[in-house]
């Protein structure tokens, strides 16, 4: 990596999952692996951590198969161990060989916490989830999830017919979402490699390994030819020039690198051979059963000279075809959402619609959604004109009838018996109009 961007026993615990380390072992089995002298023994305890097998051993670290007495879950345990300048002392901490290797064991050491401190900050499902890290004799160790699955290098020689377009977009898919996570806090894996690719039992893609470590001891080691992985470096990181700077082109040399293994069932050839006799024929037109437009970004990835790359991991997924875990997210919503829409049945000749598209083609079913939809404004002019009228008739009944009214009523009310008293009507005047007094009125009329 570089700075760029509920209690249970150990043998019923769950959230089971395989770590592979350097050395492939491909699936984790229930037999522990035998280790070298530098691995811890079976039953030592490192804190809470007691060691139950070892699942592999590389270069640089040794991954152990643990159970957690703290929160009784099974783990993987990493520990740093650089075996070519260091060994193992009868108290469990690490001594360092030759004092000239001090400096390189301290600095890997220090990138070996920083790689699992910058780790911890991320819960992306396409990226090793790392409980808790610390230092502890002379070394240093990381708790990380237990993944159960293989290695993409495992299923490319035991199950080759697995290798689709469709399968392996979905694959490309978690690990470029992944990369793109790691990019925007300026972060390189720079280690991509078959054994370093997992597919868990889900079908889900895990970017394993990042090989600070490696990459730093062997910045001072001088000794490249080494560490990296033959095939799958490209030239940058073969080159001690500045110019020859490394970014996101880097990662997708490495991941071209394997879509070629997978495709083409060859190992890839040293990008340093390359530039000298470059054998690699391009994939497009060569591999039926793969779409041109496929093939044709790959061809792009896996060029020798960086700049004619894909410069950014949008670039190289536009070119793949592939959109982000968040495009399919949103995409699906929206078939979600159209598929919510539908129309009453109308009259014979129509059709429910389902989709938006649906509903443009059919012009019948639209008239009658349509129909059945009033315009908000026409809404809020027939909800004012109700309220108008329902105002009229409270005003009229607190102020009463007009005499003209009351007068015709009474003239027009039937009676049924003739002896009935009626009681005496008064006119009723309205508060607007004033009384006169008689001498007034004579005054008036004359």
């Amino acid at each position: 990596m570089q700075n760029s961007s509920g209690q249970k026993s150990p043998s019923d615990a769950v959230d089971l999952t395989v770590m592979i380390p350097a050395v492939d072992t491909g699936v984790w089995n229930a037999a522990p692996v035998n280790g070298s002298q530098n691995c811890l023994e079976i039953g030592t305890r490192i804190a809470e951590f007691e060691i139950l097998g070892i699942i592999g051993e590389g270069g640089f670290g040794i991954v152990y198969l643990a159970f957690d007495h703290s929160l009784q879950r099974t783990v993987a345990l990493k520990e740093y161990m650089p075996g070519v300048m260091a060994g193992r002392n009868t108290d469990q901490s690490l001594l360092v060989r030759s004092s000239r290797h001090q400096e390189a064991f301290n600095t890997g050491l220090k990138s070996f916490i920083n790689e699992a401190r910058l780790l911890a900050q991320f819960d992306h499902p396409a990226l090793i989830k790392i409980h808790r890290f610390w230092e502890q004799n002379n070394t240093g160790y990381m708790a990380m999830r237990f993944y159960e699955g293989k290695t993409l290098k495992r299923i490319l020689q035991d199950q080759p017919q697995l290798i689709t377009e469709k399968w392996l977009k979905s694959l490309l898919l978690s690990i470029t979402d992944a990369l793109d996570a790691l990019y925007k806090v300026q972060i390189l894996h720079r280690d991509i490699s078959p054994e370093n690719i997992m597919i868990l039992k889900t079908g889900k893609a895990v970017l394993l390994d990042f090989g600070a470590a490696r990459q730093i001891i062997s910045n001072m080691a001088q000794s490249l030819t080494v560490i990296l992985k033959p095939g799958y470096a490209p030239i940058e990181q073969y080159a001690d020039d500045p110019s020859m700077e490394q970014g996101q082109w880097t990662d997708i040399y490495s991941l071209s690198a394997v879509l070629y293994l997978a495709i083409t069932k060859k190992t890839p050839p040293s990008s340093v051979a390359r530039m000298m006799k470059d054998p690699i024929t391009a994939l497009k037109g060569h591999h039926p059963g793969f779409s041109p437009e496929f093939l044709d970004a790959i061809d792009l990835g896996f060029a020798v000279r960086p700049e004619k790359r894909p410069q950014s991991i949008s670039d190289f997924r536009t070119l793949l075809g592939i959109g982000t875990t968040t495009d399919i997210a949103k995409k699906r919503a929206r078939q979600s959402s159209n598929a919510a829409l539908v129309v009453p049945e109308g009259k014979k000749g129509t059709q429910q619609v389902g989709t938006t598209q649906s509903l443009q083609r059919d012009i019948p079913a639209a008239k009658i959604l349509k129909a059945n939809l009033p315009s908000p404004r026409n809404l809020s002019i027939k909800i004012a004109a109700c309220t108008a009228v329902i105002l009229i008739v409270v005003i009229a009944v607190n102020y009463g009838i007009s005499d003209e009214k009351v007068e015709e009523s009474s003239v027009k009310r039937p009676v049924a018996l003739t002896s009935l008293k009626l009681p005496e009507i008064k006119p009723i005047i309205p508060p607007s109009q004033k009384m006169e007094a008689p001498e007034t009125a004579v005054k008036n009329a004359e």
